[in-house]
């Protein structure tokens, strides 16, 4: 019979030591505001034309006021942070957190927007938008350095190709990025 390890495992939920060690997606506060530029356009629009044609009344406003939140609510980005071996998405109302030392699956998911989901062996899941991996080096380096130890400890089972594409990707947007800032492009 084998022995059984007493020992625990570290909690999903582990955060980093200070805050030094967690890295932030750069574009967040940008995408925020472009979410609140494009809602506060909708509303002005509509009052506008409720304005030009006499029909502004109170029930009106209210209702392009909802339409105009509920925008809102739909271009809210997530705010992507990453530790050593940890990955969080934190949406308006909550935050999803993986260990990405104990990763077991990476998938592409097609769509509307592609997105890349992220699974750990205790059952965590997370749904990231590889381009906020493009756009943030260190969040992707933090991901990838993770990802090595789950699968040099036979834990990543699926998803080595997917990582790989998306390794690729951010090495050719970098490249590119050096080059342009260097006036090579």
């Amino acid at each position: 019979m084998g022995r059984r390890d007493n020992t625990r495992r570290p909690s999903v939920r582990a955060r980093a030591r200070t805050s030094a060690d967690a890295v932030h997606d750069r574009r967040w506060a940008g995408d925020v505001r472009d979410a609140v530029r494009c809602a506060g356009i909708l509303l002005v629009l509509l009052m506008l034309v409720d304005w030009g044609s006499g029909r502004i009344a109170p029930w009106r406003v209210l209702l392009w006021l909802a339409l105009s939140l509920l925008l809102f609510l739909v271009l809210f980005p997530a705010r992507i942070s990453a530790g050593q071996d940890w990955l969080a998405c934190r949406r308006l109302l909550r935050e999803h957190r993986i260990r990405t030392d104990l990763l077991v699956s990476v998938r592409c998911l097609d769509g509307v927007s592609q997105r890349l989901q992220l699974r750990d062996a205790l059952g965590a899941r997370v749904e990231v938008d590889p381009e906020t991996l493009v756009h943030n080096p260190q969040l992707w380096h933090r991901l990838d350095e993770s990802a090595r130890k789950a699968e040099a400890g036979g834990l990543l089972l699926c998803g080595h190709t997917a990582l790989e594409r998306l390794s690729a990707r951010v090495d050719r947007e970098t490249a590119l990025a050096v080059f342009r800032a260097s006036g090579l492009e």
